[in-house]
């Protein structure tokens, strides 16, 4: 387990940087990472380069003993090059062009800029990708965040043609694959099709599907034009980039495809404020947590999540080491709650925890944002918990060594949950939480999870979870039929099988190319408003109350001797299903597929998993109080507290007092 920092040695007196490289060592930190914002720094004029200072920055580290991470600065072209071409500038939905001063303010898309990006990547990469203090990069920083991802200007719309035209060939396809036939919207020119933005009503579905397809097409071919030249100057030098956990405007699946590893940004307590309603259903109850300390569910959500991407450890490459800028309230943070997240990291498969920032700005729009200094170079909390940390790290290393062994795993498809982001049909809907209410009940239970997407191997994996499959193709159906076939489980959630990939709706009945994997039709569907539901029956024990937010009634199919083809579970006891099945299960080859026709609740999602996966009770913790995190690695578990109060924990036989934000780990390798 290594720890790292984020420095920033430009805004500092260059006789500052061989004492912070000091105190950084002298600490326990092992990597720094610097240069992802210095642009201006390294080219103050066009092709004027000056690279002396950050030789001698890289060095300093060096002979500190420390290792580099180098950033790409992409993220912050300078005001010299915006002022020469200000077409780079990205251009909002509304069709206002954004301006300088601040960052992000490039679009994707636009050739000059990426000729001036190939060139500062080429000479970053010529200079520095042999040297042997410097061990990775980082790509740009955060691609697509402030809303970045889509850009609306002349460039984006001819890019955005060309890109259909790839894919669909003539327009005849196109107006196909759209059903441009509704409300006359047939086109007879590529030149005609405009973004999907800035309509009297909702543009077609298949047309804004598409035009995100498009935008996340782009950032990702951004990033390849400079995976392609740092793996073409640099030698044993990894390649990654900083994602974030909640953002969905770009497919991190392809993004992650050509990175040796993905890392991501964690601020516990700005997603407790600023995200988790992503999360949650408006109505469900958040559980009580210490307000310093975020919610361990949806961070735990992005480190599995990152996990998953690759299926393989993960970096934090921003951690928060204290309070931060650019949430509600932002909060101060106490002593424990820097360690509790550094645990909770490692116990999620972080190889890396790298704290933003070394020491607090003294200017920019990050002022209040805490570092691991104080803006006098005094120790903050952060330091001070980091350096308290020392004695934990012989340990911290032993668990860390252990692989995951995940045998459960939650499907996640951006481009799912793009078209439900397009049209929910229930207000509120939306597939995070869908996603995060199975994901919470098995965290609940101490249940390991990887997020992954279709298109991973899925080999490994007794039991995947498919919240919803809504853009079903023939393939997908086809590696999920192996997948069962094998001997594992599949459960399939609501709205699934309900559209073609291009977003238009199967003209087979529901769930469309899934029924072959179900043997089930759905009959009847509807979404619930609030205060709405249909009560349920079924033996399975904890499974009882309503059928909420979205209900879908399923009728087994008939085998040829009139038989039901899958066995009813659960049934929907008042109109207008009454009778009807809710939860069906059938074989499937060596394996079982079940199909659950609401949004369950956190303990009907429970019940329902085990009893399709019977070995999941007996790897269950079932009695973890609300905020306690277990999670194993191996013969270890560690125990985490994020509630108010101490708890107690009974596991396997064992009592443990746990002290809120307090962190115990269990060795039962005897």
């Amino acid at each position: 387990m290594k720890f790292g920092v984020c420095y920033y040695p430009e805004a500092w007196p260059e006789e500052r940087w061989a004492i912070d490289a000091q105190m950084m060592k002298a600490a326990g930190l092992t990597t720094v990472r610097v240069g992802e914002f210095a642009w201006a720094k390294m080219e103050p004029a066009d092709a004027q380069f000056e690279w002396d200072w950050l030789d001698r920055v890289i060095e300093t580290l060096a002979a500190a003993g420390l290792q580099v991470v180098l950033g790409t600065p992409t993220a912050t072209p300078p005001a010299w090059m915006i002022h020469a071409h200000p077409e780079i500038l990205p251009v909002d939905r509304q069709g206002k062009q954004l301006k300088f001063g601040s960052r992000r303010h490039y679009c994707h898309a636009n050739s000059v800029y990426h000729t001036y990006c190939a060139r500062i990547v080429t000479e970053m990469a010529e200079r520095y990708g042999k040297h042997p203090a410097v061990v990775g990069w980082q790509i740009d920083n955060e691609l697509g965040c402030h809303d970045t991802a889509r850009c609306y200007c002349e460039r984006s719309l001819a890019a955005f043609r060309a890109w259909l035209h790839h894919r669909y060939g003539s327009l005849e396809a196109l107006n196909e694959a759209w059903g441009t036939v509704f409300w006359s919207q047939t086109y007879s020119n590529w030149n005609q099709i405009e973004f999907p933005h800035l309509t009297p009503s909702d543009p077609n579905p298949s047309h804004v599907l598409d035009f995100d397809r498009f935008s996340s097409d782009v950032v990702v071919a951004f990033q390849q034009l400079q995976v392609n030249l740092l793996h073409q100057h640099t030698h044993n030098q990894f390649v990654t980039h900083n994602l974030m956990a909640e953002f969905v405007d770009v497919d991190y699946h392809s993004l992650a495809k050509p990175l040796d590893f993905v890392c991501w940004d964690s601020y516990p307590t700005g997603y407790f404020e600023r995200v988790s309603d992503k999360f949650y259903w408006p109505d469900e109850t958040r559980p009580a947590l210490a307000y310093d300390v975020g919610d361990p569910y949806v961070t735990g959500f992005g480190h599995d999540l990152m996990r998953g991407i690759k299926q393989a450890p993960f970096w934090i490459m921003e951690h928060q080491p204290g309070h931060i800028n650019w949430g509600d309230y932002n909060p101060g943070v106490r002593p424990g709650s820097i360690r509790l997240w550094s645990w909770h990291a490692l116990a999620c498969g972080a190889e890396a925890v790298s704290f933003f920032r070394w020491r607090a700005s003294r200017f920019g729009q990050e002022q209040y944002h805490a570092g691991l200094l104080k803006h006098d170079a005094s120790a903050d909390i952060g330091l001070r918990e980091l350096t308290s940390m020392a004695g934990e790290r012989e340990q911290m290393d032993r668990v860390s060594a252990i692989p995951h062994n995940t045998q459960v795993a939650l499907l996640f498809d951006y481009t799912d949950l793009w078209a439900l982001q397009i049209q929910p049909h229930r207000k509120d809907f939306t597939y995070l939480r869908l996603m995060f209410s199975y994901y919470r009940a098995l965290t609940q239970l101490g249940i390991a999870v990887d997020i992954v997407s279709p298109y991973a191997d899925l080999s490994s994996y007794r039991l995947l979870v498919a919240p919803t499959l809504h853009l079903v193709d023939q393939t997908l159906v086809e590696r999920l039929n192996g997948y069962a076939e094998q001997g594992a489980t599949l459960l399939i959630g609501v709205r699934s099988g309900f559209k073609t990939s291009t977003n238009i709706v199967t003209d087979q009945p529901l769930p469309g190319l899934l029924r072959s994997l179900t043997s089930v039709t759905v009959s009847d569907w509807q979404a619930l408003p609030p205060g709405s539901g249909y009560q349920i029956e079924s033996s399975i024990p904890g499974l009882a109350g309503e059928a909420c937010i979205w209900a879908e009634a399923l009728e087994p199919d008939r085998l040829s001797d009139g038989s039901p083809a899958a066995a009813s579970l659960a049934v929907y006891t008042e109109p207008p299903y009454a009778g009807k099945s809710a939860l069906t299960i059938s074989p499937h080859g060596s394996g079982t597929v079940g199909m659950i026709g609401w949004a369950p609740n956190i303990k009907q999602a429970q019940s329902v998993l085990m009893k399709l996966a019977p070995w999941l009770a007996e790897a269950a913790l079932p009695h973890l109080p609300e905020g306690v995190i277990a999670i194993r690695r191996g013969p270890y578990l560690v125990l985490m507290n994020f509630g108010i109060d101490a708890l107690s924990v009974h596991v396997q036989d064992k009592h443990v007092e746990l002290e809120s934000k307090g962190v115990q780990v269990l060795d039962f390798s005897a």
